[in-house]
């Protein structure tokens, strides 16, 4: 097992998403689930993350971005694989564990599938390797946990 699986507590907490388009949309949509502080930063918004409520949005050079020191991960999600990686960095610089979408071998941590059945929480984790293996199983136990 190279990651190590667990449940940080976020609530009151800032969390970062970088990015201003759908790829981020995604992650701050799972985020706005929980009762983290959510902040998205971008060079600039698309529709699929102006639109939503909850958080707050810095536009900014992301590169220029620093940290709350209660920060306790982030996820670069540009959609830019290379700016991925160097906000990965930079992030990493300021103590921040973080997440570069699709990036394995640049990021910290990975998100799983995830079933929600409040209380209930379900995590799926395959290191990154099998995200269809992951959605397969997602949908069993979905079936299993009736909402």
């Amino acid at each position: 097992m190279k990651a190590f699986p667990l449940f940080i507590t976020v609530a009151d907490r800032p969390v970062v998403v970088f990015g201003g388009g759908e790829e981020a949309a995604a992650k701050l949509r799972l985020l706005l689930k929980t009762e983290a502080k959510v902040t998205a930063v971008a060079s600039a918004f698309e529709p699929a993350v102006s639109t939503l409520d909850g958080l707050t949005r810095v536009q900014q050079n992301p590169l220029d971005f620093t940290f709350d020191a209660q920060t306790p991960f982030a996820y670069a999600a540009t959609g830019d694989m290379a700016l991925d990686a160097e906000l990965a960095r930079h992030a990493r610089a300021q103590g921040v564990l973080v997440c570069a979408a699709d990036q394995p071998a640049v990021s910290d941590f990975s998100t799983p599938a995830l079933v929600d059945r409040d209380p209930v929480v379900v995590a799926i984790g395959t290191e990154g390797t099998a995200p269809v293996l992951a959605r397969n199983i997602k949908a069993q136990i979905e079936f299993i946990l009736e909402p």
